[in-house]
């Protein structure tokens, strides 16, 4: 009956909300659950509502993807490019990637590939922003002095460990994560993050360095 009413007085929702529902269906359960009745209901709206803001399905998925785009590829490459001092600074910069879901959202990142599993062209899309990812790392170590060659090292193991976490569904706190920051830093890097950077990076996202050398809240 709500359905009916609000269908009634023409409210047909909006394209962003049409997409936030296909979004949160998409993390919930995967490209299947995408569809257009699903959403309706979901969004307590008459179907045909859909139609005034996407053609079809497939514009909706096609949203999807240049929403993923966006908020993944777009941020990381921009993180990468982000002024820093030292090599050390700049990957903090990209590290705020992992630690931000508006930066980086990573249950999208995990959802997109899955999809990418059944589709050739989602899988090319996955393809283009892999590259573009890794070009903007290794550009980024270049930038401070590194060649290219190790440059393109340096970024392959900051990229593929953080995929692993999300392939893996790795879940660890908060605290742990920005605890074990400042080894993955020198790792990546040949060089650990000063103090003062780590007090910079953990004001960024709530946390604070202790004496030991640790974060905590």
């Amino acid at each position: 009956m709500e359905q009916v009413k609000l269908a009634e007085t023409g409210w047909r929702g909006s394209r962003e909300g049409w997409l936030d529902a296909a979004y949160e269906s998409l993390i919930e359960g995967g490209v299947d659950a995408v569809r257009v009745l699903p959403l309706s209901k979901r969004l307590k709206l008459s179907r045909t509502s859909f139609y005034w803001f996407f053609a079809d399905r497939e514009a909706l998925l096609t949203a999807l993807i240049e929403l993923w785009r966006s908020r993944n590829t777009g941020n990381l490459v921009m993180q990468a490019q982000s002024y820093a001092v030292t090599v050390t600074e700049a990957v903090l910069n990209v590290f705020d990637c992992w630690l931000d879901e508006k930066l980086f959202d990573s249950r999208f990142e995990f959802a997109v590939r899955s999809w990418a599993q059944q589709s050739p062209q989602v899988a090319m899309e996955i393809d283009a922003a892999d590259t573009m990812r890794l070009e903007a790392l290794q550009a980024m170590f270049v930038r401070f002095g590194f060649e290219p060659v190790v440059a393109d090292v340096r970024a392959r193991t900051i990229y593929l460990t953080q995929i692993g976490y999300i392939s893996m569904k790795t879940e660890e706190t908060l605290a742990t994560r920005m605890a074990r920051i400042p080894g993955y830093v020198e790792i990546f890097t040949g060089h650990g993050p000063s103090r003062s950077e780590m007090e910079r990076f953990g004001a960024r996202h709530g946390f604070v360095a202790t004496e030991a050398g640790r974060i905590g809240r």
